[in-house]
């Protein structure tokens, strides 16, 4: 296999690597070019212009993830419908131009309609390829992030999932009305206070507004009141969404993504009663790429 240019671009950043032919990444950088701050048609000009001369990979063929395939991106690239495997992915592989392929995102049942991911589809089959013995059975895998992903995997496909914007809500309420605040979410227990407050998952707009009320009654110190809201959100996220999956008490949790987020996951999970392991997205990222560009499995 030639030497080949790797790249996960999402809402925020772009990451990429140069993989070499014998698979050892030779280079990587990290760039702020998320989608979400570039102008329609801009996001081509900047890969060619900035991206592939910074890794002096101007002449490499391409293949990249996330939110570049959508309509803020480089152009759309049509989903592909679950269940789905890596060889299917790979089939619908979509040229942006004579050295760059672009993989489409996964398209699923969801709550009331269809639910759909960019990115993540390529760190979950990048995570079954780390381990070829995550071929065979049955997995769960939870995605922490702006938009995160519940995954149901069989047998090497994904069959459904499930997204919560949890981490945009934790954003927004974070920076904007009542609830604003500056402090860093790093009080564990103010957190698991905040998961246990969640209950099953259900009232949440109600259950949201306690993250002032504890303050203004003095039973949480006002810099606490983030991380309580952090604890809040994902324990309704824990406590709500496995049910939606089937998922019972004796499975284990897959975290895949970043490793302080995925942090916190992990304690609210271990917190209620599930187990959880945790592995790293870029990792899983790379090695998805990597699989896709030796064909998918085809």
């Amino acid at each position: 296999m030639d030497a080949f240019l790797a790249c996960d671009w999402g809402t925020t950043n772009l990451r990429a690597w140069v993989v070499g032919a014998d698979g050892k990444v030779t280079a990587k950088r990290e760039f702020p070019l998320g989608v979400a701050k570039l102008a329609p048609g801009e996001a081509e000009r900047r890969f060619k212009d900035e991206v592939r001369p910074a890794l002096n990979a101007g002449d490499l063929p391409a293949i990249l993830c996330g939110m570049i395939g959508s309509a803020l991106g480089w152009t759309v690239v049509p989903y592909v419908d679950c269940p789905a495997d890596l060889a299917t992915l790979a089939k619908g592989l979509f040229r942006a131009d004579d050295q760059s392929r672009i993989v489409p995102g996964l398209r699923g049942p969801g709550l009331g309609g269809f639910d759909v991911m960019r990115g993540e589809e390529t760190q979950l089959f990048g995570w079954l390829a780390l381990d070829p013995a995550r071929n065979a059975g049955r997995h769960i895998v939870c995605h922490p992030g702006t938009h995160a992903k519940w995954a149901l995997v069989e047998d090497g496909r994904v069959v459904r999932f499930v997204t919560a914007m949890t981490g945009e809500l934790f954003d927004v309420l974070s920076r904007h009305g009542v609830l604003k605040s500056d402090a860093p979410p790093d009080d564990a227990a103010a957190f698991l206070t905040g998961v246990d407050a969640a209950g099953e998952g259900g009232e949440l707009s109600a259950r949201l507004f306690t993250a002032r009320t504890r303050v203004v009654a003095g039973d949480l110190p006002a810099r606490s009141a983030t991380s309580y809201l952090s604890g809040l959100l994902i324990g309704s996220e824990i406590a709500s969404l496995p049910r939606l999956l089937d998922v019972q008490r004796g499975e284990t949790i897959a975290l895949l993504g970043d490793e302080t987020l995925c942090g916190w996951y992990a304690q609210a999970l271990s917190h209620k009663g599930w187990r959880a392991e945790t592995y790293d997205g870029d990792a899983a990222a790379l090695a998805g790429l990597y699989a896709l560009e030796q064909g998918g499995g085809a």
